[in-house]
């Protein structure tokens, strides 16, 4: 299987301050990657190097077999990379319909725009009954699935998130991640996923890396890391 997204010996700091220390790490085209650890280990550090926001790398990252790693944010944007940051990121003061458009600011097709408000609903039918209403006034998990939502109307190739389960009700993750399911599997959309419900996330992912102060200490297929109880315990806390 072809590998979408490829980090090598991938440093990033912040200032002068070193978070990722030589990180390497796959994620393979129309697959699920979920990257896992402590806080503070650099999970969101890993994301926002991969699409060059607020961070200072050196290394490699590579995505469709293009260097990307000395790209503009937007430029990256339009090769097909979307990230759903954590705390949801969703314009407060917009409204759901807003939020959406400024999601496919980089595009130009007007008809595939408008397909696309119907795809999304079609995903999330709740965001279509709430259309008019502001992003702000909204559930915690009102604004998760407008977030991810958001990053799907850029028609992305591979999907950036950061803890979409963070803060919310147990049945409204669950249906949040049955709904990405449906997007990978329907779309063949690629997910990088950063998650604190370490079981959720293992099964949704067929791969997953364990990272600790910076650096990948493990990775494998998911089932496997999941069936292991010395990286359970030691790694994973559960």
């Amino acid at each position: 299987m072809t590998d979408i997204l490829e980090i090598r010996d991938l440093h990033a700091f912040y200032g002068a301050s070193p978070v990722l220390k030589g990180l390497n790490l796959n994620v393979r085209e129309s697959g699920i990657t979920a990257l896992l650890g402590a806080n503070g280990a650099g999970k969101t550090t890993t994301l926002r190097a991969t699409c060059n926001v607020m961070v200072r790398v050196t290394g490699e990252i590579r995505f469709l077999g293009t260097r990307i790693d000395d790209h503009p944010t937007e430029q990256i944007i339009r090769l097909g990379v979307a990230h759903v940051p954590d705390g949801r990121g969703t314009f407060t003061d917009l409204t759901v319909d807003e939020n959406l458009r400024l999601g496919a600011y980089t595009r130009k097709d007007k008809a595939g725009i408008k397909a696309d408000f119907e795809r999304v609903y079609g995903y999330f039918p709740r965001l279509r009954e709430r259309r008019k209403q502001q992003a702000g006034t909204m559930s915690g998990g009102e604004q998760q699935m407008l977030a991810i939502s958001r990053a799907l109307m850029s028609r992305p190739k591979l999907l950036l998130l950061d803890e979409p389960s963070f803060g919310l009700a147990p049945l409204v993750v669950r249906e949040i991640f049955s709904i990405l399911r449906t997007i990978n599997q329907r779309e063949m959309v690629s997910m990088l996923l950063v998650e604190q419900n370490v079981s959720l996330a293992l099964n949704l992912a067929d791969q997953a890396y364990l990272i600790d102060t910076g650096q990948i200490v493990k990775h494998g297929p998911a089932s496997v890391l999941q069936s292991d109880a010395a990286i359970r315990r030691v790694y994973l806390g559960y």
